[in-house]
């Protein structure tokens, strides 16, 4: 009976509240005849002994004057089943100045003999003023208290854990609390500051982070952890984390500000923490000043620039004072969208967007003759290993002879910087894309080698980006949200991550160091097993590994290995002034081969077979294993 009561009740808050007008009609109702029964209390309710229709007519002026302040101070304005001191303080402003000019306006009516409408007795000003603060606090406790005895029912809600019990905290309780949909219900905040824990909040308990174990989260039957702090570190951020998706929680984070709709936080805007904040970086340091002198007043150009590290790296570039972007991508729809971003979000970006291959020499040498660009970004390239080693005429096409033709051109029109995106695939390559990554390093070295001009090439490795188009992570999301199973290639294999923003300043701060000739090499932090990226998004989802979602080994790939390397072994490592980057000392190569060898191929290419062509890439690449070697291997095995 009172628990179906109850949930009546919950409907009733959860799909109407007071709207702003009523609450204000009910405390000028409460304004208006308390000052009436002050009126009687002040006269022991002989009514003979006043005149009332003085009364009557002075309950209008008092009325007035509550009614300006009403305005000014917003005490009507909010949600009464939320009632904080915030707005206890507004009843009181409000209240406290309306007895203030009533007390003044009835003493300037004595001294200088006004109409009697204004000579309101003092007792009865101050009377009022007491039984009109009792009304409204009255009126606001009774609904909250209603709300708080709907709000106790036990239809179906998730228990809520907030970590933070500051502003922030205070301000994500009162969105749980003012949810209409009631979908969440607090049960106590965190908090790492000892001398708020064991004491409450707003009437919440605040614990410490000793309470995240299993016996506590089944016993208050926790469900929704939220993140309600911003001066968390990194590392900090990444135990807490990996403590709450071992408890199995769903986890939620707070919006910055400036994602607030309007400046109000929402309970929609309450987001998934994602895999990025497990790995426990710490924020990339840039010489700022070096990049933005490389940059400042130059026009330029990123190839590839609708990818996804070419797309961040145009995002960088916005911060600094350039003349101009020259954006070039063959992929039409990406730039579509990459247009529409830089509009508006952007909106003082000067670029141009450019549809174009790499591999189109005519197309290149116009746009470079048109532009005059003087920094080159080059990430225009094929990446994905399975398609590239079922293509690898096409990996060499694009990822090669697109490098040399845009490299030749930096030459040709005197471009001051050219930096090219490598990869960790490059090091003792086993696969077609690894292998073209590996010449077209080379190759870079090579021209700066060879090369009479002041243009300096810089080459950037690193590994896998979170987040990127194909990468893992996508991928098992959308294998999670369609029930599963999520495919691993083995139990065993492991990547090197790193976030695209990371990725594309470290790109950003070696393409302005020493004078080129370089492969600059990024620090990737410890590789990580995929089934941990799995087995942890899936955690974030809500849902438990293998049981709500299956997870599934596959086997490798061809040409795919088991662990990355970011050096190969005869590259000894320098470490420059920033920890993030460290130089790869390439043994010298015989340049003139290397360059007549690309020519050969490329003049050639549609006339090898895959086994020819791969055949010719190991030529250049002796450490290079192909899948035919594997296929090989397994027969004699």
């Amino acid at each position: 009976m009172i628990e179906s009561l109850k949930d009546r009740l919950f409907n009733l808050y959860r799909d109407h509240s007071l709207p702003r007008w009523l609450v204000l009609l009910v405390d000028m109702a409460a304004v208006y005849f308390s000052f009436l029964i002050a009126y009687m209390l002040r006269y022991n309710f002989e009514m003979y002994t006043f005149d009332i229709s003085t009364s009557f007519n002075q309950a209008l002026l008092v009325l007035s004057v509550y009614f300006f302040f009403m305005l000014i101070f917003k005490s009507y304005s909010g949600m009464i089943r939320h009632t904080t001191i915030r707005d206890t303080y507004k009843i009181l402003f409000t209240n406290f100045s309306s007895l203030i000019v009533l007390f003044v306006v009835t003493l300037l009516c004595r001294k200088y003999e006004w109409s009697q409408l204004f000579n309101v007795p003092l007792s009865i000003i101050f009377i009022h003023f007491g039984a009109v603060t009792v009304c409204l606090f009255f009126f606001r406790v009774f609904v909250k208290m209603f709300y708080e005895f709907a709000s106790s029912s036990s239809h179906d809600r998730k228990n809520v854990l907030i970590y933070g019990s500051g502003d922030l905290g205070m301000l994500v309780k009162r969105v749980i609390e003012g949810d209409h949909n009631g979908q969440l219900r607090l049960r106590g905040f965190i908090d790492d500051d000892k001398k708020l824990q064991g004491k409450k909040v707003d009437g919440f308990p605040v614990f410490s982070r000793n309470i995240l174990t299993k016996e506590f989260i089944k016993e208050e039957d926790i469900k929704v952890f939220i993140f309600a702090i911003k001066d968390l570190s990194t590392s900090g951020l990444k135990e807490v984390v990996q403590t709450v998706i071992n408890l199995g929680l769903e986890i939620l984070e707070t919006p910055s500000f400036d994602q607030w709709l309007n400046g109000n936080l929402q309970i929609k805007q309450l987001k998934k923490v994602q895999f990025e904040d497990l790995l426990g970086r710490d924020p990339i340091t840039l010489d700022l000043e070096r990049i933005s002198e490389g940059l400042r007043g130059k026009t330029i150009m990123v190839t590839g620039a609708a990818g996804s590290i070419g797309s961040e790296i145009v995002r960088q570039l916005t911060k600094f004072n350039y003349k101009q972007l020259i954006l070039v991508d063959q992929a039409e729809t990406p730039c579509f969208y990459l247009d529409n971003e830089l509009k508006s979000k952007f909106p003082g970006c000067n670029y141009e967007m450019i549809i174009g291959d790499v591999t189109n020499r005519p197309r290149m040498d116009y746009i470079f003759r048109k532009h005059r660009p003087e920094v080159v970004f080059h990430a225009a390239a094929y990446k994905h290993v399975p398609m590239m080693e079922a293509n690898p005429h096409e990996a060499f096409r694009v990822n090669v002879g697109g490098t040399k033709n845009i490299a030749e051109l930096a030459l040709k029109y005197h471009v001051a910087k050219f930096v090219m995106i490598s990869s960790d695939k490059a090091v003792n390559p086993t696969n077609v894309m690894g292998a073209t990554k590996k010449i077209c390093e080379l190759l870079a070295q090579a021209v700066s080698v060879n090369s009479s001009s002041d243009t300096k090439f810089v080459t950037t490795r690193f590994g896998n980006v979170l987040g990127s188009n194909g990468s893992v992570i996508p991928l098992f999301k959308k294998q999670i949200a369609e029930g599963g199973p999520v495919t691993i290639t083995d139990p065993e294999i492991t990547r090197f991550f790193m976030t695209i923003p990371e990725a594309c300043q470290l790109v950003l701060e070696a393409g302005f160091m020493g004078n080129g000739g370089h492969i600059y090499v990024f620090d990737m932090g410890e590789p990580i097993k995929i089934l941990d990226i799995a087995t942890n998004l899936i955690l974030l989802s809500g849902l438990q590994p293998y049981k709500d979602i299956k997870i599934k080994f596959v086997g490798l790939r061809p040409g795919e290995k088991l662990f990355e390397e970011l050096f190969n072994g005869d590259e000894p490592r320098v470490q420059t002034y920033n920890s993030k980057i460290s130089i790869a000392q390439v043994a010298e190569a015989d340049d003139d081969f290397l360059l007549t060898k690309i020519e050969q191929i490329l003049g050639s290419l549609y006339k090898l077979s895959e086994e020819q062509l791969i055949a010719e890439m190991k030529e250049i690449v002796p450490g290079y294993t192909s899948r035919f070697e594997f296929t090989e291997q397994s027969r004699v095995s």
